[in-house]
Formats: structure tokens, C-alpha cells, sequence
């Protein structure tokens, strides 16, 4: 069974940084696009970066220049580097990643999500 982990989450003052991760675990044959979410109360869930597994990356136009996506295939693992954050920013952050345990049938597997809060 495959499951998302992610972690790094904190209470941090507007300016600061946080490097958020997600790592995959269980019978996994290939893990294809990798990607973080967000979601703030009251809001929708909404797309904050994605990368390929070619490592083509792309950003939500309000954390480009900030926030940085990149992926470790050999620890299954996606990280979020934020940078400058903002009162924004604070939300619950997901992982996605689409993941085959079969040779060449992919779906989307979520993580539980990690709670990013930027407050002075």
C-alpha cells in the first residue's frame, strides 16, 4: 500500500524560511509528476508547485521567485523550499505525486497535509 508522509511544517515570522518534504513508501513500481498544494480556511484547495519527472517545474504566479520544488527519485521524496514567506502563505500543505505499483497504470496518491503558519 502506497503511502505519503510529509513533514516540516511550523509556526514561522513573516520573512522566514521552511523546507517542506514528502516521502513515499510501500510497492511502488515508478513515480511520475510530483507536486504541493495548499489549502487556507475558507479557501480551495489550490496548486502551489508541481514538478515532472524530468524535473520541469512550475510555479502558482504568487510564490514565484520565493518557493522552489525540486525531487529525489531515490528516496521518493519531493521538497518545498520557501523563502520570504508571508501571512499568505499560511495553509495546509499536501503532497501529490502520481505513482504506478503496476507498470504503466499511474493514479494520484495525496498526503495528510502539514500546517504552515506565518505570523509574528
Amino acid at each position: 500500500q502506497v503511502r505519503l508522509v510529509e513533514s516540516g511544517g511550523a509556526l514561522v515570522q513573516p520573512g522566514g524560511s521552511l523546507r517542506l518534504s514528502c516521502a513515499a513508501s510501500g510497492t511502488i513500481f515508478s513515480i511520475g509528476d510530483m507536486g504541493w498544494y495548499r489549502q487556507a480556511p475558507g479557501k480551495q484547495r489550490e496548486l502551489v508547485a508541481t514538478i515532472t519527472s524530468g524535473s520541469i517545474t512550475n510555479y502558482a504566479d504568487s510564490v514565484k521567485g520565493r518557493f522552489t520544488i525540486s525531487r529525489d527519485n531515490a528516496k521518493k521524496t519531493v521538497y518545498l523550499q520557501m523563502n520570504s514567506l508571508e501571512p499568505e502563505d499560511t495553509a495546509v500543505y499536501y503532497c501529490k505525486m502520481s505513482i504506478s505499483v503496476v507498470y504503466n497504470v499511474y493514479r494520484d496518491y495525496w498526503g495528510q497535509g502539514t500546517q504552515v503558519t506565518v505570523s509574528s
